[in-house]
């Protein structure tokens, strides 16, 4: 086998959703893992080598919504558009993500697909990106966020068969509010389709909540942001979706961990009811993230909405609130670990084997035989030196240049 088909990855600290495991090497072998062994059992192999000096190795970081970066909005709807978001989170750890729509124009939407399709067939140096997250149009107005309400809508079949049509099999994930008319019937035919269906921007009870759960909907995307809380109704307390999220013992939960749309008690509190099993760090990010502060544009270039990136978040133009994260995947786990105390297995463990497990992806979120190679050199501060995708690094610091 030649030096271009393995890898060896030798004195690495071992991320695993358990503990830290030190001096170790790991061969990668063509797209997959082929083995972990100590340093000292290393079998002989004709592989490139790359001394990781004690930095950590974990599992590649994988993002389950996000819309865009590095100046690029899904939306936009090119595939320089796509494959330049994607270049973007790969240089901060994420080796996989889930290109992510808001409610908008039609045409738009029909685009994005076709964008997606065309990227497919490009070869870049980017996080793969297996298919689409839906967020939205059948939202809550209530509740709207930055989402744009002139295109926000009830569920009706004609409608989300005609999107699903323009997709043609891409969409993995798709975000809704239960309690909108016609829901029920949305939710059986995410389920026909083998869509992950997700609660969002909605104000929905709990008892609405506890309905799309037993429909089917086991995640909350981005927990806090954009939902009904306790409201009281003729004197009495009636619990809304934050609630839900920690009552439904199956029901996971997505955190935008950026320092910013969450305090830190918030997510020590997510963390102590939930467990990191249960929860999934999200950057959530705009075409913002990896760039510099300023105007900027919420969804795509030609219907977007004017944004402001300003102390590392983007505001809507009147400061009211917030207009998505300019995150990255590296940042998440740094707030989780230096500002909500979380253990660095844990943190990472949010951000690899929980989506791994929301998605259904089998081979992806742990570092063992047989696994994809996608893997994430990073040092004690969390900053990213190497990112592998499927055995192919698509971003190298000079001081990790193999040896």
């Amino acid at each position: 086998m030649s030096t271009q088909e393995q890898t060896l990855f030798t004195h690495v600290r071992l991320v695993t959703p358990e503990r830290i495991r030190y001096n170790l090497s790991v061969l990668v072998r063509g797209n997959r893992i082929a083995g972990v062994y100590p340093d000292e059992g290393v079998p002989a192999a004709d592989a490139r080598v790359i001394d990781g000096r004690g930095r950590y190795l974990a599992p590649g970081f994988i993002d389950i919504h996000c819309h865009g970066g590095g100046g690029h909005d899904f939306m936009d709807a090119t595939a320089e558009a796509f494959a330049g978001a994607a270049e973007t989170h790969a240089r901060y750890g994420t080796t996989t993500l889930l290109p992510t729509t808001l409610a908008g124009d039609d045409e738009d939407l029909r685009k994005t697909f076709e964008a997606f399709r065309r990227v497919k067939g490009i070869r870049h140096n980017g996080a793969n990106m297996p298919g689409m997250h839906l967020e939205g149009p059948y939202f809550s107005v209530e509740y709207k966020g930055a989402q744009d309400e002139k295109y926000l809508r009830c569920p009706e079949p004609a409608d989300y068969r005609r999107i699903a049509a323009w997709a043609q099999g891409t969409i993995l994930r798709w975000s809704a509010a239960p309690e909108l008319p016609g829901a029920g019937e949305f939710a059986a035919f995410l389920r026909e389709e083998g869509i992950v269906p997700s609660i969002a921007h909605t104000s929905a009870t709990y008892d609405d909540v506890l309905e799309a759960y037993e429909n089917g909907y086991r995640l909350i995307t981005h927990l806090y942001s954009g939902m009904s809380t306790i409201t009281r109704v003729r004197g009495f307390r009636v619990p809304g979706v934050v609630e839900s999220a920690y009552l439904i013992d199956g029901m996971r939960a997505e955190l935008i961990a950026d320092g910013c749309h969450l305090p830190p008690a918030l997510l020590q509190l997510a963390y102590k009811s939930k467990g990191a099993g249960n929860l999934v760090l999200v950057t959530d990010a705009m075409r913002g993230a990896g760039m510099p502060e300023g105007e900027s544009i919420l969804g795509s270039v030609s219907h977007g909405q004017q944004v402001f990136i300003e102390n590392g978040v983007a505001y809507m133009p009147d400061r009211t609130c917030f207009a998505g994260s300019v995150c990255t995947a590296d940042r998440l786990v740094r707030t989780m670990v230096q500002q909500a105390g979380v253990p660095l297995c844990e943190a990472v463990r949010m951000l690899t084997a929980t989506p791994a497990s929301v998605m259904g992806w089998g081979r992806k979120g742990a570092i063992a035989s047989g696994m994809d190679a996608d893997l994430v050199l990073f040092d004690d501060a969390i900053h990213v030196s190497l990112t592998m995708v499927e055995g192919r690094v698509v971003y190298q610091k000079e001081e990790t240049k193999e040896i």
